[in-house]
């Protein structure tokens, strides 16, 4: 009975709530790290933040009692929305008090940055922020990963939203008729259900890659954070990435590994397949994703190599071999929006002279990973099924009165999951193409327009250090265009047909 009197509780608790909550209450790890480190005054913000936030929870949750909400799977959405805009301004908090050197804004940036797991990086040392700083920055991503692994499942999926709307037989932003038993299930009692089986998993591949990474050499709290950063694919970390971590190659082949689960959804967990044939071998984003990943570093390694030949007759096997794994892992991370760069990326440079174009990994970054996963990006799936079509006109221009035979091995994509995926994709292209207008006339040229648009829409934040000539300087923008980004990566984590979605008047007429 009293284990059934607090599941009633927590379904009667408004989602935003709950989230609330739980962001309060992880507050204190970062509090407990700073009072082992005898950092006080970082240990009292995060404490009485922590604190504050539960007050305020409990007398919110008090004063609306049994009220339910009335809105279902489209309140949740709503829910959602405010989780990436609005709680950033109550993650900002602590963050703002302990770092003391910094305005409310960037505090703001950093952590709708961080949760929406773009993971750009507004403080270019990573000197400047103490140890427990750097762990609430991982931890923020961590937790926004979390939300989009359950929202993917309980919130989008029901929707047709999120990818699921190629392999769905309702329109996006309508829930469809399931015909699995989860068809008529409250939308309270199947989030609960799929956060109650996936928050553990995730939790506990986490912990895994940690104790891996310790294995190899890794510090502590480095392991911890790019542990947590490769599951959120927020790539943060608080060495500056693999070049100041010090698990050297077998610390990047490990989180390698741990990025395949941005690629398919299949890698860890098979509740929104639709066929139950599917396994991982033949799913298609998952062959796509290793199609990019396997031929994308081939074609840069025979480049370099040939340009190698033409500077000298004799090479390095060790150099090439270490420019390969650069260019595998590199394109590996940015093609699943996590960002990490391989600390031998620049040395096929070094062996070729030619420098590998940021625009590849630019376009990497706006094909992103896997739907119902933590990844950006316009995702393989809409990729996958833009290619099928295009198969299919060759096809028909070589054969006009042939009948396609596609559906027979691909039954996850739809009668019309080409169209969608081309309406989705044309509006990423106009979001992106306003975002550049909206950025170029808050003064900056059209290359970082560019790059700025692209790593918030993709939330692929090492792009700005990466893909740009020059690194652009987030710190140094103004705070117009700091409230653009902001907006454009809850945009795109949330994705242009959510958005859309929220403005349907089924949510509103209630």
């Amino acid at each position: 009975m009293a284990e059934r009197s607090k599941s009633s509780l927590v379904m009667r608790l408004p989602l935003f709530l709950m989230i609330w909550g739980i962001a309060s209450l992880s507050m204190w790890v970062p509090a407990i790290h700073a009072e082992i480190q005898k950092n006080h005054p970082v240990a009292q913000a995060y404490f009485y933040a922590g604190l504050l936030g539960l007050v305020g929870v409990t007398l919110v949750a008090l004063a609306l009692g049994d009220r339910r909400s009335r809105h279902g799977s489209l309140g949740q959405l709503l829910a959602l929305l405010a989780t990436f805009a609005v709680l950033p301004l109550f993650l900002a908090l602590p963050f703002y008090e302990a770092l003391q050197t910094t305005t409310y804004l960037n505090a703001y940036f950093d952590m709708v940055s961080a949760l929406t797991t773009t993971g750009a990086n507004l403080f270019d040392d990573p000197a400047r922020l103490d140890d427990p700083l750097h762990l609430w920055r991982a931890q923020v991503g961590w937790m926004g990963g979390l939300v989009m692994w359950i929202a993917a499942s309980a919130i989008l999926a029901p929707l047709s939203l999120g990818g699921f709307e190629i392999t769905a037989r309702g329109q996006p932003g309508r829930a469809a008729p399931l015909p699995d038993k989860s068809a008529g299930v409250d939308p309270r009692r199947r989030l609960l259900r799929i956060t109650v089986t996936l928050a553990p998993v995730y939790a506990a591949l986490t912990m895994v890659a940690w104790v891996v990474l310790l294995i190899a050499g890794e510090s502590a709290l480095t392991a911890l954070c790019h542990a947590m950063s490769v599951m959120a694919t927020s790539g943060i970390s608080p060495v500056g990435g693999m070049s100041g971590s010090q698990g050297g190659m077998a610390g990047e082949a490990i989180l390698f590994l741990f990025m395949f689960f941005a690629l398919s959804r299949l890698t860890f967990s098979s509740d929104t397949a639709s066929v139950s044939r599917n396994n991982l071998l033949t799913d298609p984003e998952f062959r796509t994703g290793l199609l990019l990943i396997l031929g994308i570093p081939l074609l840069l390694f025979l480049r370099h190599w040939l340009a190698a030949l033409e500077v000298r007759s004799e090479s390095d096997p060790l150099l090439a071999l270490e420019a390969l794994w650069g260019a595998l892992f590199t394109v590996t991370s940015f093609l699943t929006t996590t960002g990490f760069e391989s600390v031998h990326w620049d040395e096929a440079g070094q062996w070729s002279g030619l420098e590998t174009p940021g625009l590849i990994l630019l376009g990497l970054a706006v094909i992103g990973g896997g739907v119902a996963t933590t990844a950006g990006g316009v995702k393989l799936l809409r990729v996958y099924a833009l290619y099928l079509n295009g198969l299919r006109e060759m096809e028909r221009l070589v054969h006009p009165s042939s009948v396609s035979g596609a559906g027979r091995h691909n039954r996850r994509i739809q009668k019309n999951g080409a169209f969608i995926a081309w309406v989705f994709f044309m509006m990423f292209a106009l979001s992106l193409a306003l975002v550049c207008v909206i950025l170029s006339a808050l003064g900056l040229n059209f290359d970082q327009a560019i790059v700025l648009s692209i790593a918030a829409l993709s939330t692929t934040g090492p792009l700005i250090d990466v893909a740009a000539d020059t690194p652009i300087r987030l710190a140094e923008l103004g705070g117009w265009a700091k409230g653009v980004l902001c907006a454009t990566m809850v945009l795109g984590r949330l994705e242009t047909l959510a958005i859309i979605a929220l403005i349907t008047p089924d949510l509103w007429r209630n």
